[in-house]
């Protein structure tokens, strides 16, 4: 993934619609190449349950506007881990502590990876290891 605009439409608008709510840790792994059952995931985190509940509402209104409503639904605004699932791509939306338990950049660590950055809105690419130092890897 080179950037961004590199991505479908269906993910670009999921990606502003969890920074429009200030998500934070805003991650898009590129599941295509690897014969998953997806062809991305956007991976955020939500540092309390009203956020993730508004998160989630703007990931359905945005993505509404574009025709698109989730195929499935798992997980509330309280729960660690909320999932919902676009088709071709799904979008998960964390607790602090959930995102460290579930750790799905570890687990999908062969993918690869945009990551959008909290304090300016910029983009990196980086492997999982490179992420706390904002290093740019192409995976």
């Amino acid at each position: 993934m080179t950037d961004l605009n590199s991505l479908p439409a269906g993910v670009r608008v999921a990606v502003e619609a969890v920074r429009n709510k200030k998500a934070a840790e805003v991650v898009v792994l590129d599941l295509g190449r690897l014969g998953a059952f997806t062809d991305h995931f956007v991976i955020c985190t939500a540092l309390s349950s009203p956020q993730a509940q508004a998160i989630s509402e703007e990931l359905e209104k945005q993505l509404g506007g574009m025709g698109r409503a989730p195929r499935h639904r798992e997980g509330s605004s309280a729960a660690e881990w909320v999932l919902l699932d676009f088709g071709s791509f799904i979008v998960h939306i964390f607790s602090p502590a959930g995102r460290r338990y579930y750790d799905l950049d570890r687990l999908w660590r062969s993918a690869k990876r945009l990551e959008l950055s909290d304090e300016s809105g910029g983009l990196s690419h980086a492997g999982p290891d490179d992420a706390a130092t904002g290093a740019i890897q192409e995976l």
